[in-house]
Parts: C-alpha cells; structure tokens; sequence
C-alpha cells in the first residue's frame, strides 16, 4: 500500500514539473515574440528616468552612465605566464628550487 502511495505522489509531482516547463517555455516563447524597446550600443541610454536606474558602479560622479570598458586585459603569451606563475611559486614559502625532489 504505501508503494502505491509513492507511485501517485511521484506522479502528481512528475505531472506538476512537465505542466511547470510547459508553462515556462510558452512564457519565453510569448516574451521572445514581443519586439525589444531597448536595442542599442548603451543598454541604460533608453531608459527613461522612472523605469530603471542603472547600477551606481556603472555611473560617473555626475551621474552619467560610463561609455568605456571598466576591465582593461593586456593579453599574454603562454610562456609569459608560465614565467610569472613560476616566479610566484618560487618566492612563495615552501616553493622548491631546481632540481629539488618533491615529496
């Protein structure tokens, strides 16, 4: 008896999860239908006042919204970064020196 019980439970929630993702997957299907307002380079520049305020990191002190990259990222070969991840594991305490046998 209780066997059953776990079988019509299971299955009341199975049929709860596949109704939940159906709707779910009209929800988007209706909201990818809808035509986006907000299209451009500056995603804030649209907005009106009243509807949303951009995150204060993404602001200058006047309260103008930043047009400029806020992570800069010169990029390295491999080897210069092997170099430099050497270099921290050898100043690091307990880093081995060459030819020294690890344990």
């Amino acid at each position: 008896m209780l066997h059953l019980l776990y079988i019509l439970a299971f299955t009341v929630l199975a049929f709860l999860a596949v109704g939940n993702l159906i709707r779910s997957l009209v929800t988007v299907g209706m909201e990818s239908q809808r035509p986006q307002q907000f299209r451009g380079n500056n995603r804030y520049a649209s907005y009106s006042g009243s509807q949303a305020v951009p995150h204060p990191e993404l602001l200058d002190e006047y309260g103008n919204v930043v047009n400029e990259p806020l992570l800069v990222m010169r990029s390295l070969t491999v080897q210069d970064a092997r170099e430099q991840l050497d270099a921290l594991y050898k100043s690091s305490p307990g880093g081995s020196e060459e030819g020294s046998e690890r344990r």
